[in-house]
C-alpha cells in the first residue's frame, strides 16, 4: 500500500498556553488519517460495526515528538500500512509541516481487530485484508 496523506490545519483550539499543538492532539490527527485511509478504500467504521461486527482499537503506540506544530500550520499526516497480522494492522505515521516539509512527529501504531459486541480479538475480514494489502 502506498503512503496515504491527509491534510490537517492547526486551529487555535488545538494549541496549549505555549502556542504549540497540545501533545495529545497529535493522536487525534493520526487517528483521523487512519480513519480516512479506511474510508478511501470503502470501509466506514460505523458500517464495519453494523455489517461485520468489528471495530479497530489501538493496541500499542510508539511516538516521537521532534518539533512543535503551531497555530494555523498546515500539516500533512501520513498513514502507511507496514504489517498485516491475522488480527492486527501496524501503521507507520508521520506528521509533516506542509510549507517546509519539516518532520514534526512520527509514530508506529498497532491496531487490533475486535468483535464489536464482545471486545475480543478476531481475524481481520478477508475483504478488508485483500483491499488494503493489495491497494495501489
Amino acid at each position: 500500500m502506498k503512503e496515504f496523506l491527509w491534510p490537517v490545519r492547526v486551529y487555535y483550539e488545538d494549541t496549549d498556553s505555549g502556542g504549540v499543538v497540545y501533545y495529545a492532539n497529535y493522536l487525534k490527527y493520526l487517528e483521523r488519517a487512519r480513519t480516512e485511509l479506511l474510508r478511501r478504500y470503502g470501509f466506514e467504521q460505523d458500517q464495519l460495526i453494523e455489517k461485520e461486527n468489528i471495530i479497530f482499537a489501538v493496541r500499542s503506540l510508539n511516538m516521537e515528538y521532534i518539533k512543535p506544530a503551531r497555530f494555523n500550520d498546515l500539516l500533512q499526516v501520513s498513514a502507511e500500512l507496514v504489517r498485516v497480522g491475522p488480527a492486527s494492522l501496524t501503521f507507520r505515521q508521520e506528521i509533516v509541516r506542509d510549507n517546509d516539509n519539516c518532520l514534526l512527529n512520527w509514530a508506529e501504531v498497532k491496531i487490533a481487530c475486535l468483535q464489536a459486541d464482545k471486545m475480543l480479538p478476531c481475524a481481520i475480514p478477508e475483504i478488508i485484508r485483500k483491499e488494503i494489502t493489495y491497494a495501489d
